[in-house]
């Protein structure tokens, strides 16, 4: 049991997918505009591979850099969960970035670390946009494991933009005595700490990291990056406790919505417009001319003659307002698609699906058409049949 509950930490089922499935396409149109998929590969600190895609517009003006959000996966994701991103931001002229941590999806590697060594890949991709000319601000959208790589990175990295946080937990040792409670391990109570010390001692030997030293709650007071935390009052793996306690502690400008759901549920429709919105306010995106008309969706707003950026930043803050009391609301999630459909059917799809509304209506935030996101958080780590997903 002890060996079965060491790999549920470092090595958990593996997302193994086919990049032409479950990404979206190298060319694809979103919005009537076309984006692209950059797929690279990036070497780690460590000398592994790590798989990346770079979704941005098919076209970008000279001497123009756009803002980019890097978004980091759970423990059995992979850069796939990172679609619903592409749909919510790409249209708001934030590019995203995703990549395979090392020991996910098709990167190298043998063991994940729920965070510790995952820094070290997302530094270095951060520092591969930072190279890049065409990229401006940066920020960073994690979920679970990725929630914790973005604090653990954020901490060494105050030039971050804006950090949007779902489901961190705040400390690897707590979170596992909570399991052994949670899941009922076979493990007689007073034993449980001393099983944890041995479970320590046999992951800091294959993963390299020691379960002690995973603490965002230590570093969470000193940080002064935008947080947007996220957490569903059901999620008994990580349960709401965890982000309760890091927002409290957190030192930098900060908010937190918590939402019908547990763990692995599709996030409500509110979440994701308030992630737009805390994007946009936070990375400043340049307005681009439209490939097809005057009309430009903003995540989940598709708002027209918009000539004037001020006049749009006044209506962001007031969709803000607006949407204060719909986050915290039970709205149900959009349904999981079918796992065999393409990402571009899926994307082809969802757009069909998109209403205009008149900007004057508070319609604009709960649209019963709007369908931005058809997948979780942790999407293919759930359509391969991960029960649980950090």
């Amino acid at each position: 049991m002890i060996e079965q509950f060491v790999n549920f930490v470092i090595r958990p089922p593996r997302s193994e997918y086919n990049p032409d499935q479950y990404l979206w396409d190298t060319e694809f149109i979103l919005a009537g505009r076309k984006y692209k998929r950059l797929d690279l590969e990036l070497t780690n600190a460590r000398g592994y591979i790590l798989k990346c895609s770079h979704y941005v517009p098919a076209f970008i003006p000279e001497n123009t850099a756009l803002p980019c959000v890097v978004y980091c996966h759970g423990n059995s994701g992979c850069r796939a969960d990172a679609n619903e991103a592409a749909v919510i931001l790409l249209s708001s002229n934030i590019t995203v970035f995703t990549l395979d941590f090392s020991g996910s999806g098709l990167s190298g590697g043998d063991y994940v670390s729920l965070g510790w060594h995952e820094k070290e890949d997302l530094k270095c991709a951060v520092s591969h946009l930072r190279a890049n000319k065409q990229v401006s601000t940066i920020g960073l959208w994690g979920r679970s494991m990725g929630a914790v790589t973005s604090l653990l990175y954020g901490a060494e990295d105050p030039s971050i933009a804006g950090m949007v946080l779902d489901s961190a937990f705040t400390n690897l040792y707590d979170l596992m005595m909570e399991l052994v409670d949670v899941y009922k391990i076979r493990v007689p109570k007073f034993t449980v700490k001393m099983a944890v010390q041995y479970m320590r001692r046999i992951i800091q030997k294959r993963a390299k990291f020691d379960i002690m030293d995973l603490n965002v709650l230590k570093l969470a007071p000193k940080m002064s990056i935008p947080a947007l935390f996220g957490h569903g009052l059901n999620d008994m793996f990580i349960q709401p406790h965890h982000c309760e306690r890091i927002h409290q502690a957190y030192g930098g400008d900060k908010r937190i919505i918590k939402f019908e759901g547990d763990h692995n549920s599709p996030r409500p429709q509110s979440y994701y417009d308030s992630v737009s919105i805390f994007f946009y306010k936070t990375l400043r995106p340049p307005l681009l001319p439209s490939a097809r008309s005057n009309k430009r969706l903003m995540g989940a707003y598709k708002v027209g003659n918009i000539t004037n950026e001020s006049f749009f930043s006044e209506i962001v803050n007031g969709l803000e307002s607006a949407n204060i009391a719909a986050c915290s609301s039970s709205t149900d999630a959009p349904n999981i698609p079918n796992a065999k459909t393409p990402a571009v059917e899926l994307l082809s799809e969802s757009l069909k699906q998109l209403s205009v509304k008149k900007e004057t209506d508070s319609g604009l935030l709960s649209n019963e058409n709007h369908s931005l996101s058809e997948m979780d958080g942790d999407c293919v780590g759930s359509r391969l049949q991960v029960q649980f997903i950090v």
